[in-house]
């Protein structure tokens, strides 16, 4: 029942799937962030089937765009969005915390969301889907879950408040880390036999920017840099797997 919880724990707060309504606690978030990546192998299994839906194909190339916003229901795309603007404001650590906690969306991530799906849909409409390239997507969509759990883990807080703080302090690091470490090797392993290493490298490059830049920008991680994160890497990664397709390693 332990199990069954933490793993609801983890799909209500960073899914839009419904989930069971039971108390939060100590107990059954210990290793939410462990679930974590399922909620990826979720989006990569839905993408996986609109691969191989008999649709146009632009209607797919939509459908690869929603699947991941739909599944998530936008809450990583808002943290893409806030930390846009906050990196935008070029202040100090301080201002650009508050402008993470402002609920309103500024231009500039308006202008970065605009580019970002623009990319995302040229990127799913120029992909040739196959069964294969739908198996190494499942497994980086669980991987890039695997390293923003780590991240919360592992990172320095930017704050004592907020969505990754409340995680972080009720998560067993130890174990966490551990068995996501387990996750990211098993993981990337499988998708350097299937072929997909240059997405493996391009989650990596990532996961040292957020780090980089979490730890001079902001002084730490929040909830919105972690969606910052996860957005970065899973276009990074799609943009990684079209090139290796298109040079005919995929």
């Amino acid at each position: 029942m332990t199990i069954l919880q933490t793993i609801a724990v983890a799909f209500a707060m960073f899914s839009a799937i419904p989930m069971p309504q039971f108390e939060w606690s100590q107990k059954n978030m210990r290793y939410a962030l462990c679930a974590f990546p399922l909620i990826g192998a979720v989006c990569g299994g839905l993408w996986f089937l609109v691969g191989v839906l008999p649709v146009p194909e632009l209607v797919r190339a939509a459908g690869f765009c929603l699947v991941p916003v739909l599944v998530t229901g936008g809450i990583h795309l808002d943290g893409f969005a806030d930390t846009c603007d906050a990196l935008s404001s070029y202040g100090d650590a301080e201002k650009k915390l508050e402008i993470l906690k402002d609920p309103h969306c500024g231009a500039f991530a308006v202008i970065r969301l605009c580019t970002y799906f623009i990319l995302y849909f040229a990127l799913c409409a120029s992909v040739k889907f196959t069964v294969r390239f739908g198996v190494v997507w499942i497994l980086a969509l669980t991987l890039e879950r695997a390293f923003s759990g780590l991240a919360v883990a592992s990172f320095p807080m930017a704050k004592n408040t907020g969505l990754a703080h409340t995680f972080a302090e009720a998560a067993d690091r130890i174990t966490v880390r551990r068995v996501l470490i387990i996750y990211t090797i098993v993981l990337g392993a499988a998708m350097l036999v299937l072929g997909g290493w240059t997405a493996v490298l391009a989650v990596l490059l990532v996961f040292w920017r957020y780090y980089a830049v979490s730890k001079k920008q902001f002084g730490g991680i929040t909830g919105d840099l972690a969606g910052w994160f996860l957005q970065r890497a899973e276009l990074a990664m799609l943009a990684a797997l079209a090139v290796c397709q298109w040079g005919g390693i995929l």
